[in-house]
């Protein structure tokens, strides 16, 4: 181990919560491509976490190492599963088979680059107990020096503000600041409060919340599938919410794959995200027409970080 996370992972062991004596059962699930480096630690983090009773890795492509390692770990331990072979179906679809070979009643949805803190398990538990179906509730997500990460709430996410906030528009002219769909900026709640959008880096379901909602939309590849979950719990007339006490660290940016098909993909789901959420023929006459304008939007961004990396 390379101690890339050392001196931010919580390895402490939380105490178990008395509300959840006796207890549904916690499983949670990570979907794995090309993670790199980071990917051992936060397994780590995840087992070290004594209400995690399962964990469910969905390798949707790994190095041989990576797999071989993730072979040991499930021979080794038998709350790991790994499911394997059905090659890179991408985040959706694998987070849907994860979710349907998971035992838990209790489903935690967790980047393979982010590591749970002290407690993040129980405070999630805690916050969507009890509430009506279907709920959903989202850690704070937090960099590496534990500034909050973007992203990690968000207003409701409309083809202006994406736009907007896509070419940071909207917090760089004051005129349009109210299009800023992302509220890291703010001051952090000090309870559990609703919001319309989390991020799907840490996310927790019940069973029943999942089944309700016929879990992800396997139409998307990669990125905006956890908008259009946040948005599809809110049509059915449930709650989306946010848990400033669960936090988890989460680094970004360490798979091997291309930022300009990560973009790529990110573009296309929100093309289709707004395709999919227009309610009248006007509005899906713009929708599409915006498409390619959202796409072009997203890949540009991959193309200025590499100038101004040469350019420093």
């Amino acid at each position: 181990m390379n101690g890339i996370a050392a001196p931010i992972v919580a390895y402490e062991t939380a105490p178990t919560q008395d509300f959840l004596k006796p207890r549904r059962k916690v499983s949670v699930v990570m979907v794995v491509y090309m993670t790199g480096e980071a990917l051992q630690q936060s397994v780590e983090c995840v087992l070290a976490d004594p209400l995690v009773d399962e964990l469910v890795v969905v390798d949707n492509g790994s190095t041989q190492s990576e797999a071989a390692r993730l072979k040991r770990l499930a021979d080794g331990d038998r709350r790991v599963r790994v499911i394997a072979g059905q090659g890179n179906v991408g985040f959706a679809r694998g987070a849907n088979l994860g979710a349907r070979a998971a035992c838990g009643e209790v489903l935690v949805f967790l980047n393979p680059d982010a590591f749970l803190q002290t407690d993040c398990i129980a405070e999630l538990a805690r916050a969507i107990e009890g509430r009506p179906v279907p709920c959903l509730v989202g850690g704070r997500v937090l960099n590496s020096d534990r500034t909050e990460q973007r992203g990690a709430r968000r207003g409701d996410i409309t083809p202006v503000s994406a736009l907007l906030s896509l070419s940071r528009l909207a917090g760089a002219i004051p005129a349009l600041r109210r299009y800023e769909v992302h509220w890291e900026s703010e001051a952090a709640p000090e309870e559990v409060i609703a919001v319309p959008t989390i991020s799907g880096a840490c996310f927790c379901m019940r069973r029943e919340d999942f089944d309700a909602v016929q879990g992800f939309d396997e139409g998307y590849f990669l990125h905006v599938e956890d908008v259009d979950l946040c948005w599809r719990v809110r049509q059915s007339g449930g709650d989306v919410l946010f848990q400033p006490k669960a936090e988890v660290i989460h680094l970004g940016h360490t798979s091997h794959a291309s930022p300009l098909r990560v973009e790529f993909h990110k573009g296309v789901g929100l093309a289709r995200y707004f395709r999919k959420r227009a309610k009248t023929g006007g509005e899906s006459l713009v929708a599409w027409l915006i498409s390619p304008l959202i796409v072009c939007t997203a890949i540009a961004r991959p193309v200025m970080w590499r100038i101004r990396g040469r350019a420093a």
